[in-house]
């Protein structure tokens, strides 16, 4: 905002400064006409002698006095100069208000110092030891030829600066405009955006840790105080809401892991041991369901700290797992790489991810590479990869591959979206892509986990 009240000052003074220096413009071109057309109608005499009233006791004031007019059979045009067609038909009309009807007019403009007329006259008077400023800048030269005559009048005028007068004072003025203008706005703009930028603070410190500790005291304009009053009660009830779900968490893992693990005792009293498989199975599988959800709900509370954890080392320990209950999986380049995580967690996603490629394609390959800023865990499979327009719900919970209800074929469906909540509590995304080969055969499902190293 302060950006573009300044920029928005300094094209409106821009505008101001050329406007001023157009309107001098016009001014001294009116001025030089009006002497030259007098000197051509009147054809004055003028004592060189002549001081200016004003300063009677200042040698250097003198007042301009105008050369007479100069009579020349010739145009005054030398070869070389270029007509001023313009200042011609403002002379032009001056005269024409006179009642004088030009003939042939002429408008040039020549360095007083290469006027020959006009260093001749100087020359002629010996008061005129130093010469005047405007001997040495440019004059106009102007030159009539009237009806019935065969030779030219020339007048001269010297021509006056074409900066503005009030080109200092308008600076100044410009700078007195930013100093209260700008100045004065950007203290309300501060006192508005300090409470804001300490409520962004607070909001991000709050989605991190979810704690009401720390809150903003109201401060600021009105809106802004109730702003902060309205988050800070906003904060407090998210908080309760979080607190009350842990709550509810724990006694719904009590109270269903506890009659479950009744049962698993229970079925040891079953003769058929086929049978007592099958339900100690099924019981297994609720457990693994219920530890999912539970994982699932409360990965919105970070709990752990981040440690500085070499992620080579724990995709490999995750690999070493599988290799030991000989599954197929492989692992591939792993350059080292140090970054602050969740190592517990972290590794519960990528085990999900290697579980999901086990299930569906029968074997994974794993890797680490680093992509600018980012650390990327890269988990490919030949599986017959999912259709493009299925990807994004394959992260919905309870969202399968698979049909069925059988966790060894199609699982609970609450692996990706875990893994997915894990690497985003760290910062990072999960990517699900169908692997292509250079006809766009799907040849199986690359899923990565991109964590910010910073």
């Amino acid at each position: 905002m302060l950006l573009s009240v300044a920029l928005a000052l300094l094209v409106a003074q821009t505008l101001s400064v050329v406007l001023q220096y157009r309107a001098a413009e016009q001014r001294r071109d009116l001025q030089a006409a009006n002497g030259l057309a007098f000197q051509l109608v009147a054809d004055p005499r003028i004592d060189y002698r002549q001081r200016d009233s004003r300063f009677p006791g200042d040698e250097s004031k003198r007042r301009w006095l105008r050369l007479r007019v100069e009579r020349t059979p010739v145009s005054p045009v030398r070869a070389g100069e270029k007509r001023d067609t313009k200042r011609e038909e403002t002379l032009r009309a001056v005269l024409l208000e006179q009642g004088i009807d030009p003939v042939d007019l002429v408008v040039i403009k020549r360095m007083a110092s290469a006027d020959s007329y006009v260093q001749g006259r100087l020359r002629e008077r010996r008061l005129w030891r130093d010469p005047p400023e405007w001997a040495n800048g440019p004059m106009l030269v102007a030159g009539l030829r009237r009806a019935g005559e065969t030779g030219f009048s020339v007048a001269r005028v010297p021509l006056e600066s074409s900066q503005p007068r009030h080109l200092g004072s308008l600076l100044i003025q410009t700078l007195l405009l930013y100093i209260v203008l700008v100045g004065g706005l950007a203290l309300l703009l501060r006192r508005i955006t300090r409470p804001i930028a300490a409520l962004t603070r607070r909001l991000e410190t709050f989605a991190e840790t979810r704690a009401t500790e720390g809150q903003l005291e109201p401060e600021g304009p009105e809106d802004t105080r109730r702003l902060i009053v309205a988050h800070n009660a906003m904060e407090g009830r998210i908080a309760a809401l979080i607190n009350e779900k842990d709550v509810m968490l724990g006694a719904i893992g009590h109270d269903l892991k506890t009659p479950l693990a009744a049962l698993r005792v229970r079925i040891e009293s079953v003769e058929d041991p086929i049978e007592r498989d099958r339900m100690a199975g099924t019981i297994e599988n609720i457990t693994r369901t219920l530890d999912d959800i539970l994982s699932l709900a409360r990965i919105g509370r970070p709990t752990g700290t981040l440690e500085r954890t070499d992620l080579a080392a724990l995709v490999a320990s995750v690999i070493e797992e599988y290799e030991d209950m000989g599954k197929p999986v492989e692992l591939g380049d792993t350059p080292r790489m140090a970054l602050a995580l969740r190592a517990t967690s972290l590794r519960r996603a990528i085990r999900n991810l290697v579980e999901n490629a086990l299930r569906y394609a029968g074997s994974a390959r794993i890797s680490l590479a680093r992509e600018g800023d980012m650390a990327v865990i890269k988990v490919e499979d030949d599986g017959c990869g999912i259709a493009d327009d299925d990807i994004a719900a394959m992260f919905e919970p309870f969202a399968r591959g698979e049909a069925s209800r059988n966790r060894e074929t199609g699982g609970a469906g609450l692996g990706l979206t875990l893994a997915r909540a894990i690497a985003e509590q760290h910062g990072g995304t999960l990517v699900l892509a169908n692997r292509r080969t250079a006809d766009g055969t799907v040849q199986g499902l690359l899923a990565e986990i991109r964590l910010p190293l910073e």
